[in-house]
């Protein structure tokens, strides 16, 4: 059976990528590692692990994801601190989807935050 690359574009097997954080058998270290774990949960339908990186403070009540996205990649373009002993970060990126034939992008600046000594996404600008 063919090894699934991670939809992060990490170059590594989902399963040795973000699928350990899907999972919940490891954490995000930093706030570029989360943002790419979340994208990668749009990427293969994980709701679930959307609502748990989110901040407390401005977590939404349900995520419904449109099955007709295809996201196809994403590019990080920036990053401010969101490292180890960080307790705040931001990640720009710009993420790729197909929806109905059609090309989308999605650019954002996130903002992260550490909430119990996790790593969480608190909100995020448009950009573009």
């Amino acid at each position: 059976m063919p090894t699934t690359l991670c939809p992060c574009g990490s170059g590594l097997p989902y399963a040795d990528c973000c699928g350990r954080l899907h999972d919940g058998t490891a954490t995000a270290a930093t706030a570029e590692q989360l943002m790419r774990s979340r994208y990668s949960a749009f990427a293969v339908g994980d709701p679930a692990y959307l609502l748990r990186t989110w901040h407390s403070s401005t977590r939404p009540g349900a995520i419904d994801l449109d099955p007709r996205i295809r996201w196809i990649g994403l590019e990080v373009l920036r990053t401010t601190g969101g490292g180890l002993l960080a307790t705040v970060g931001t990640v720009e990126f710009r993420a790729h989807s197909v929806v109905d034939r059609a090309a989308g992008t999605q650019h954002e600046e996130s903002r992260f935050v550490r909430e119990d000594g996790q790593w969480r996404y608190l909100d995020g600008d448009p950009l573009d």
